[in-house]
């Protein structure tokens, strides 16, 4: 498996280099998951990274938008935005109970301090970025 063309909207860079320091790891660590996510997933051939609402924001052709942002309005947490309308949240708080904190059915949230269960958002990652393929199998895939 090759690893995937990755396009990347140069503002994207800028909107890391603005968030606080100790965000800003958070942030990029979670901006590589996804990436090495991409990278390890069959059928994911390109990865573009751009920006929507000013988050960053991940698109891949089979694939649902994922975003990641940080607030100054809730300083302590950052999250992991997936569609809304898509099955992503409800069949992850299915596969994975309390392994998260979930935001409706958009988001996954993170304290600033936690420990990310990284196998686990792997997964996550990986239904997201191929959903289209996915969506209707039962656990999307995981």
């Amino acid at each position: 498996m090759g690893k995937p063309t990755r396009k990347t909207n140069p503002t994207v860079n800028e909107v890391f280099a603005r968030y606080p320091e100790g965000v800003r790891d958070k942030m990029t660590f979670l901006r590589e998951l996804v990436i090495e996510t991409a990278e390890e997933t069959e059928g994911v051939d390109e990865l573009v990274e751009t920006l929507k609402w000013g988050e960053p924001s991940f698109l891949t052709r089979n694939g649902s938008t994922i975003r990641m942002d940080w607030k100054s309005e809730a300083p302590d947490q950052y999250s992991l935005y997936f569609q809304c309308t898509s099955r992503l949240v409800d069949t992850f708080r299915m596969v994975f109970d309390r392994t998260f904190h979930y935001e409706g059915n958009r988001a996954i949230i993170f304290a600033i301090n936690q420990q990310i269960p990284v196998p686990e958002l792997k997964e996550c990652i990986k239904a997201a970025l191929r959903y289209h393929k996915v969506k209707d199998q039962l656990t999307l895939g995981i």
